[in-house]
């Protein structure tokens, strides 16, 4: 059984985290209807057991703060929603819908879904829009992330089948990291590279990455490349596997279609023509295809990095060709396999949730397909136009071609390119519905309609992960509040909408499922006799036996390890196809180009314990101290250049938006370009977040935007006026709702920003910055909601003339609340002070002086060390660093402080800090 009792009150349920692709195994231990903790389970082979920093605190995100509970309501825009019953909320919606349907046609509506819906809840959307609506107008944020790499996929081997395995990792001897950060975005998988490494030492790693990040830290050979050159790189080193004969000819010859057609376009393509474009010396290009074609089994992995680019399709493509022209595929330890980025994105494929797809891998401009599902649904015919996607869908709702949109777990008012443009867009619709666990995300703000969605820990169905491997989960706890299953609700949305419609549509009963269970059973059995096969899976086999891999067809006895062993490919002739989409032809490297007044090359990205949007991980303060606030990042040249100093504010602008936000120097970061990560939004600042500068122009074949890159300028903002405010919570869901109240303030001001800091004792920090004082009536409400006012804070201080006014609470020698005003410089060393609980003593005399750093001898009361390396533990980097100075080892540091000793996110940071010690004091000695 998935539930267990391990005590008369605790128990625990299997399920699988709900972050990443890697699709970790979690045992959630409850009582009652609450969630207390959470451990990885060790019979799941996707971990064994382990779970990184945001899976292992999993169960502190579960609580009822940012909660959607009730499904509320507005009559017209600018008025506040009102809480109304399930059945006001959904007949007004399939009211809404079906008049949008009657006056201006099915495509007149669409469906924006997630990766992060369970498979159940993908396959409900999929056929309510297709089967009962009559459009495909549904896409998913999955396009956002792999639509490049299931077009590549289909492309070259024919279908959207990823051929490896986990194990394959511990089988390879060289492993091709492709853009892809591995050891922040799937780090159970990077200690799985970690295990590889030790108990294989000839393992070689080669990652390619304009960053310099921990996981290209760990390579034996990184490819410090030119951002968007990843084609031109490929196409070189398979230039290189040509002129050294490194192919596997008889693979060629006997397996694939299109080569000599290739060949022909590759001299061009020599690593001394491409290595300028590329960034990357020539005999670097040659170095890397020889450790490709002249290992024995290869494996590359590849991520956002590649997929998120206006050439993504054809990047996938020329990375899958190496294996091809290798005859690296289809055997233990060599493939190309592709990390999803989402828990579900893979189930999503499956299902065939997409504008362009349909279920079990079928596509919607082939006749048969459509007619094959139209007969299994009961329908005339399925609709024949293509739906739009993401991008296109948004366009078309500010455009009103699209003129009501139902949202479901997820929050494109975040993470869509152009911000502006996808705001104005979801203020322009007649009527938003969004189906969202949390009403305090970007997008909720935008609701007509919120209805309330379960959650993780609180929904059964299953997911696929990136190694095509289906769990089940079950549900622990109850919903909280009014909150429904996600596909409980489209369904019973569906029942209603049939009836406006009269009967047109879906026919009978084919959206009263009576569980879970049935709706997988229904899924399940359109996909027997594809290449996805999983008609032999159910509910009850995957309850008795497990987690299994597709293909799984009836009467299989175990799922498929690895695709393609045979050589036999789901291709006309059976053949793998060197497809033409990644030949080589001349294309911008860069979706926009860096000019004089926008000089910098901006990359976005992911960080190593926070997620997405941050609507879950946002709530769990010990998860910001690894990155406590957003920063853009520069590299030291670049500062010097530019006349930018590390700490200060500065205007980060593109063609589209622009950031004010504080400067940070990075050396693993190129000259000539920009970092920022992608997790911080309007939730949590004054302006949209890094999509609020990125491009909304999309790859030709996979409609996939770029993501990854944009050109920026940036320059000194110096603010008029200053305010910082830092208060103790009484627990991390009081810190979420004084989040949340916050939150509608925050565009006011050039520069807002508001982070969370601490384990055991909670500090919310808002700072601002603006070109004029904020109105008096602002900030007392901020004081008021934070314990700041002069009845709660009577320590003060002003001065008039300079603007500038300090107030302090301080209990028993604690500093719990302060408030400074005009200037804050203080803030910087009584926040670790609020942080660790040092009573003050004789630092009191100095609350209110404007000293960042303290005179010497009175310390900063810092307990952490400064920024947080180990979350697990909250080790900072200054005791890291110290340990290491004084000789320790750095099996010593972690015996000493525990650091890296759980979890094991941390693991690449501390080997990076201790080589850096180690270097420092070899440099000492000479």
């Amino acid at each position: 059984m998935n539930t267990t009792e391990s005590s008369p009150a605790l128990r625990e349920t299997r399920s699988v985290c709900c972050y990443c692709g890697t699709g970790c195994g979690v045992i959630i231990e409850h009582e009652g209807d609450r969630i207390v903790g959470v451990r990885g389970d060790r019979a799941h082979p996707a971990n064994f057991g382990r779970l990184c920093t945001k899976g292992s605190t999993l169960h502190l995100t579960t609580g009822a703060a940012g909660r959607a509970l009730h499904p509320e309501m507005r009559d017209a825009r600018g008025e506040a929603r009102r809480r109304v019953g399930w059945d006001v909320a959904l007949d007004t919606a399939a009211g809404r819908f079906a008049d949008i349907i009657r006056r201006h046609g099915p495509d007149a509506v669409a469906f924006y879904v997630s990766g992060q819906l369970l498979t159940e809840d993908y396959y409900v959307f999929n056929k309510l829009a297709r089967a009962l609506v009559g459009t495909n107008n549904i896409d998913s944020n999955s396009r956002l992330c792999m639509s490049s790499a299931v077009a590549g996929y289909k492309a070259t081997l024919g279908a959207d089948s990823v051929p490896c395995s986990y194990e394959d990792l511990a089988a390879a001897d060289h492993l091709l990291i492709a853009g892809s950060n591995t050891a922040w975005a799937h780090p159970v998988l990077f200690r799985r590279i970690e295990d590889a490494k030790k108990a294989n030492p000839a393992l070689t790693i080669t990652v390619v990455d304009p960053r310099r990040t921990e996981t290209a830290e760990f390579a034996d050979l990184h490819l410090q490349i030119a951002p968007g050159s990843d084609l031109l790189l490929y196409n070189a080193m398979l230039h290189v596997l040509l002129w050294e004969d490194l192919v596997d000819r008889d693979f060629i010859r006997d397996h694939t279609s299109g080569f000599d057609a290739l060949r022909s376009q590759l001299a061009e393509c020599s690593p001394g023509n491409v290595a300028a474009a590329c960034g990357v010396p020539a005999e670097r290009i040659v170095e890397a295809a020889r450790r490709f074609g002249q290992s024995r089994a290869v494996l590359s992995l590849w991520c956002q990095g590649l997929n998120q680019s206006h050439h993504g399709t054809a990047n996938s493509a020329a990375l899958i060709h190496l294996h091809l022209a290798t005859g690296q595929i289809g055997r233990p330890g060599a493939g190309p396999f592709s990390l999803t980025g989402q828990p579900n994105a893979m189930g999503g494929r499956e299902v065939g949730a997409m504008a362009n797809l349909l279920p079990g891998h079928r596509e919607l401009a082939n006749p048969a397909h459509r007619d094959e599902l139209a007969a299994a649904w009961g329908v005339p015919a399925l609709p024949e136009r293509p739906g739009l996607t993401a991008v296109e869908l948004f366009e078309a709702l500010g455009e009103a071609r699209v003129k009501a949109v139902w949202i479901a777990c997820t929050n494109p008012a975040h993470s869509l390119p152009d911000q502006a443009r996808v705001h104005a867009a979801l203020r322009a619709a007649e009527f938003v519905v969004v189906q969202e666990a949390y009403a305090d995300t970007e997008t909720a703000a935008f609701a007509d309609l919120l209805l309330p969605a379960a959650s993780w820990g609180e929904k059964t169905g299953t997911v696929t992960n990136s190694e095509r491997r289906v769990s089940r989960l079950a549900a622990a706890v109850p919903v909280p509040g009014e909150a429904r299953p996600d596909w409980a609700i489209a369904a019973d949305f569906a029942r209603r909408l049939q009836r406006r419609l009269g009967g047109e549509g879906a026919a009978g009963d084919g959206f009263d499922w009576p569980d879970e269970a049935a709706v997988f059973a229904e899924h399940v059995a359109l996909s027997a006799g594809r290449d996805c096969d999983m008609s032999g899976l159910s509910h009850a086999l995957l309850e008795v036996r497990g987690p299994q891999q597709w293909p799984f067809p009836a009467g299989a006895t175990g799922g498929t390890t690895r695709l393609f062993a045979d050589g036999v490919f789901p291709t006309g002739d059976g053949r793998a196809r060197f497809a033409p989409v990644a030949f080589p032809a001349r294309h911008a490297l860069l979706p926009e180009a860096v000019d004089a007044r926008r000089p910098l090359v901006l990359l976005t990205g992911r960080l190593r314990d926070q997620w997405h949007g941050m609507s879950r991980t946002g709530k769990v303060p010990l998860l910001w101290g690894h990155t406590p606030r957003a920063e853009v990042a520069l590299n030291p040249v670049d500062l010097v250049r530019r006349g930018l100093q590390v700490g200060k504010l500065v205007c980060l602008a593109s063609r589209r938006g622009e950031m004010v936000l504080p400067l940070a120097s990075d050396d693993d970061v190129a000259p000539g370009q920009a970092w920022l990560p992608m997790h911080w939004g309007a939730g949590t600042q004054a302006q949209a977040g890094a999509n609020a500068l990125t491009v909304p122009l999309v790859d030709p074949v996979s409609q996939q935007p770029a993501l990854k890159q944009a050109a920026v300028s940036i320059v000194p903002y110096v603010p008029g006026w200053q305010a910082a405010w830092a208060a103790i919570a009484r627990d991390a869901g009081q810190a979420a709702r004084w989040r949340s109240a916050l939150q509608p303030l925050l565009a006011d001001f050039d520069h807002a920003s508001i982070s969370l800091a601490g384990r055991e004792r909670i500090v919310l920090q808002l700072r601002l910055a603006h070109a004029a004082p904020a109105e008096d009536a602002v900030l007392q409400e901020i004081d008021q909601l934070l314990g700041c006012d002069a009845a709660q804070a009577p320590l003060a201080f002003a001065d008039a003339r300079r603007g500038v006014v300090k107030r302090a609470r301080v209990e028993d020698g604690q500093v719990l609340a302060l408030r400074f005003a005009g200037e804050v410089a203080a803030l910087d060393w009584l926040l670790p002070l609020m942080v660790s609980g040092e009573p003050l003593g004789a630092r009191r005399a100095w609350l209110f002086a404007p000293l960042a750093t303290l005179p010497a001898g009175l310390g900063a009361g810092d307990a952490t060390g400064g920024r947080i390396v180990c979350s697990c533990y909250g080790v900072g980097a200054g005791a890291i660093e110290a340990a290491l100075a004084s000789g320790a080892s750095l099996g010593e540091v972690q015996e000493k402080l525990k650091c890296g000793t759980s979890c094991g996110s941390c693991l690449p940071a501390l080997r990076r800090m201790a080589a850096s010690a180690l270097a420092a004091c070899a440099g000492t000695a000479s």
